[in-house]
């Protein structure tokens, strides 16, 4: 590990697009502490406060605390996230993108802009519904220095530019810097509260409201979820393809044996993001609610923690997972792709029974990944009502802080090997060796 770290300081390359991408974080960063003209961002964090458990603090986490205090990054980059998966979405309904994105890199590009114009679309909408809310007081009474359509414009305008600058500087970490950008912006944010996390704890230790014995318990159990997790997320179910022999024009292209990976959480962090948004909107709708009735219904039924909420949770995540898997990989689509190539999976017929076959084995293992996926969104939750635990972090948090990091060692390591340096688990000795 430790020879990986300075092997990074021996490729000037590699040194670039890290500072590079340090750079536009901090300029993330930074943006995320302007505030949007014309509001009182006092009042604002006040009302947030008060809603902690409602969608908004989802979105608040994801947008690194900007949404707190209405910066000019608010929206952070949920729009585009949004726009997306709803384009993934479109995909499986609308024929014409279909056929778009198996044309290949230039169908991807025009799918691309779509989601870029949806976006736009997106934040302009989100950027209207807030300074509504802005307006009408349900986010603090005041909040509005000069209200009219004035303001309701320079607000949406103001958001709108934030998330697609926000949109640019993802894209261009991702071409120039090191990691993919949207995913280092999202992670950026959430890691941000960490160290506030931290202190809370410690000031909590020094006033005798949280015991040492307590902390130290909590950050084993921490360490034990976080390598467990990591374990899981690089699991996959490779299956077998033999390649025979072929003659492409005048030359004899050797056969031999590659893979076909199948992750255990395929679907990574939509099922849990999908399943919050869902059960936090009606507790949402219920504090903006006139009725006293219909907010204690909610409150007492769905509030964070409860039997029926995790019940419910633990539901849609597992239907999620399942769904949003059957989008991402269709086993039809992957048959005729290993039939194109002339290749075949050993024991299996070409076709139809290789497409049953890949099906039978991702139902079983999406039904391991949504199970795993659903407890890790649990633990925190339990963690918070059995040790009193002063701050929350989420398996969603977890789920994208891991996958992301994973993602950006892994991007760092090829970098190194490709280079015949060592990379940070020692592989790259073996294979630099190999090269030679």
């Amino acid at each position: 590990m430790i020879g990986g770290v300075q092997n990074i300081g021996r490729i000037p390359e590699l040194q670039r697009r890290i500072l590079f991408t340090f750079g536009m974080l901090a300029v993330y960063r930074v943006g995320s502490h302007i505030v949007t003209p014309g509001i009182d961002p006092e009042v604002v964090r006040a009302t947030f406060d008060r809603m902690s458990g409602t969608i908004f603090s989802l979105f608040n986490v994801f947008s690194g605390g900007a949404l707190e205090q209405l910066s000019i990054f608010a929206l952070g980059i949920m729009p585009y996230i949004s726009s997306s998966i709803i384009m993934q979405l479109l995909t499986v309904v609308i024929p014409q993108l279909e056929a778009l994105k198996k044309e290949g890199e230039q169908g991807q590009k025009k799918i691309t802009q779509y989601t870029r114009y949806g976006t736009i679309v997106l934040a302009l909408f989100q950027g209207f519904l807030i300074a509504s809310a802005l307006e009408g007081g349900q986010l603090g009474e005041g909040a509005v220095r000069d209200p009219g359509w004035a303001f309701r414009l320079m607000c949406m305008i103001t958001l709108t530019s934030g998330t697609a600058f926000i949109m640019w500087l993802g894209e261009q970490i991702t071409e120039r810097g090191i990691g993919n950008g949207i995913s280092l912006i999202i992670f950026a944010g959430i890691v941000i509260g960490i160290p506030g996390g931290i202190a809370q704890i410690y000031e909590l230790i020094t006033t005798d409201q949280f015991s040492l014995l307590q902390a130290l318990i909590l950050v084993g159990i921490i360490v034990v979820i976080t390598g467990f997790v990591v374990f899981v997320e690089r699991g996959q179910r490779r299956i077998p393809i033999q390649h025979a022999k072929r003659v492409v024009g005048r030359k004899m292209t050797q056969g031999g044996t590659s893979y076909f990976p199948l992750r255990v959480n395929t679907a990574n962090v939509i099922p849990p993001i999908f399943a919050s948004s869902i059960l936090m909107f009606p507790v949402t709708i219920g504090q903006f609610s006139d009725s006293q009735a219909v907010n204690d219904f909610f409150q007492d039924y769905l509030f964070p923690g409860g039997l029926l909420y995790n019940f419910v949770y633990v539901a849609l995540i597992i239907f999620f997972c399942f769904f949003y898997t059957a989008i991402v990989i269709n086993p039809v689509d992957v048959a005729d792709n290993i039939k194109k190539s002339g290749g075949f999976i050993p024991g299996i017929r070409p076709g139809k029974r290789t497409a049953e076959f890949i099906d039978h084995v991702l139902s079983r293992i999406t039904a391991v990944g949504a199970i795993y996926v659903a407890a890790i969104c649990l633990v925190p939750v339990i963690l918070s009502q059995q040790f009193d635990v002063p701050f929350y972090f989420g398996g969603t948090a977890l789920l994208i802080i891991v996958g992301v990091g994973l993602d950006l060692i892994g991007q760092i390591e090829s970098h190194l090997v490709s280079r015949q340096y060592e990379g940070f688990a020692g592989a790259g000795r073996t294979r630099g060796r190999i090269g030679r």
